[in-house]
């Protein structure tokens, strides 16, 4: 599976992308609201792409690495999972996600990709509802959520704070890929 964008190239994570995960996971400021510490062992990095690779087959879909075309590097992951694990008492349903190394931050990237995300999701998986979630103090996330259309709908605490829940319903959502 590989989504397209004006600048972007969401694509299934590969081996060879240990050491730009790394980069991200191991950053301070992009895991500041995640509820995990920053990983410290590039090994670390190593096994979270194995596993989102299981999750391609498992599950069918999991969260794609970001490429922006211009430099052809990852700057970060973006996408759509299926929760197997309960969060805020949710599972088997899709959940938006993405994160990005800081230097491409502001760019409208997590947007960009996010909107390529939920139309694969709504028009090809064709989920009725796509779930996210941010830490509350997250204000870029939040943001960003709200505006791709998301309805903040509840809030659950997680070990390190509050976290927003939030609902998309395909019949709110205007398709990037809908022509007038």
């Amino acid at each position: 599976m590989q989504l397209e964008t004006e600048r972007l190239i969401l694509r299934k994570f590969e081996e060879n992308d240990t050491e730009r995960m790394f980069l991200l996971d191991s950053n301070p400021e992009v895991m500041k609201y995640i509820g995990i510490p920053p990983v410290n062992d590039i090994k670390e990095s190593e096994n979270i792409i194995k596993m989102i690779r299981q999750q391609y087959t498992d599950n069918g879909i999991g969260r794609l690495a970001v490429i922006e075309k211009e430099s052809g590097l990852l700057i970060g992951w973006s996408g759509l999972k299926l929760l197997t694990q309960p969060i805020n008492g949710y599972t088997h349903v899709y959940d938006l996600g993405y994160r990005f190394l800081p230097e491409f931050w502001g760019k409208g990237y997590a947007i960009e990709s996010a909107k390529a995300s939920l139309d694969f999701g709504f028009n090809e998986l064709n989920a009725d509802i796509i779930y996210a979630h941010a830490h509350s103090q997250n204000e870029g996330s939040n943001h960003i959520l709200k505006k791709l259309g998301f309805e903040k709908t509840g809030e659950f605490t997680e070990p390190d704070g509050i976290c927003f829940w939030y609902e998309l319903v395909n019949t709110n959502y205007t398709s990037i890929t809908k022509h007038e």
